[in-house]
């Protein structure tokens, strides 16, 4: 019967380099794992966020479109709003619609809404509203409105935003009016020459007549001016986009999310 026998050799530099390269692929592997790890479960919170913050401004509109319920002067003032445009103006505040907005703790607008200084805050929202049926004080005089909300972050309480009338200083993020227009193909959007930085690749944009959303799936590298949306432009007419640029001194996309709902106050 044959003795077995225990045979004490050392590694080739073969084995070795082998051994280490297997580690070295190993080690990159797990590296590149924990920066897309970290990105996907920020998404997650950031959309989890988002979703509460949209959820409060649907119901503080319903709360800021009554007012104080012994004086109707404070309620919506739906004759201010239209069905072809999410903004009667472009100067037209937000209390002018809901005018029991007047003098509130600005903190309402960001989340969370507890506290008093606004400036460290990081996510806020604001709402653009349309009427989805004319308004009429006899026959139909409280229409459904659609309510457009849309929640953003600001990274840092430095950065300064884009305004809805062409300023530069505001202190956090809002959707802005671009100047828009049917492109090349039915896909396509030639946008203001202008704002083109405004826009850039997978932006959400919202029809400024009638409320749609859309995702900017491209802006094209040899005409910046025109960008790929993600279907058809659903929309006959030259009519402005809304969207949230990035800060004004350049940076991440501000926006999380956009949510929309059709109310009847």
């Amino acid at each position: 019967m044959a003795r077995l026998q225990n045979v004490n050799r050392g590694f080739s530099l073969t084995e070795v380099l082998l051994a280490v390269g297997i580690l070295a692929v190993g080690m990159i592997f797990i590296a590149g794992v924990f920066p897309a790890a970290i990105h996907f479960t920020t998404i997650a919170t950031e959309r989890t966020i988002a979703a509460i913050a949209a959820d409060e401004a649907f119901a503080k509109i319903k709360i800021y479109a009554v007012g104080d319920v012994n004086d109707p002067s404070d309620d919506i003032k739906l004759e201010k709003l239209r069905t072809d445009a999410l903004r009667p103006d472009e100067t037209m505040d937000f209390d002018n619609i809901f005018p029991a907005t007047v003098g509130i703790d600005p903190n309402e607008f960001a989340y969370p809404s507890a506290g008093t200084d606004i400036t460290q805050k990081q996510y806020y929202w604001s709402a653009l509203c349309r009427l989805t049926e004319e308004y009429n004080d006899v026959n139909n005089p409280n229409p459904p409105v659609q309510v457009t909300i849309f929640v953003c972050r600001r990274v840092s309480p430095n950065l300064k935003y884009r305004t809805p009338d062409g300023g530069d200083d505001g202190d956090w993020p809002v959707p802005v009016p671009v100047d828009a227009s049917q492109g090349g193909e039915e896909n396509e959007l030639d946008i203001e020459d202008s704002k083109k930085t405004f826009i850039n690749d997978s932006y959400t944009i919202i029809d400024g007549k009638d409320g749609q959303i859309y995702r900017v799936l491209e802006r094209y590298r040899d005409a910046l001016d025109t960008i790929l949306l993600d279907r058809n432009w659903d929309d006959d007419s030259d009519s402005p986009v809304w969207v949230i640029p990035p800060p004004v001194n350049g940076g991440r996309y501000p926006c999380i999310a956009v949510y929309q709902k059709v109310i009847r106050f």
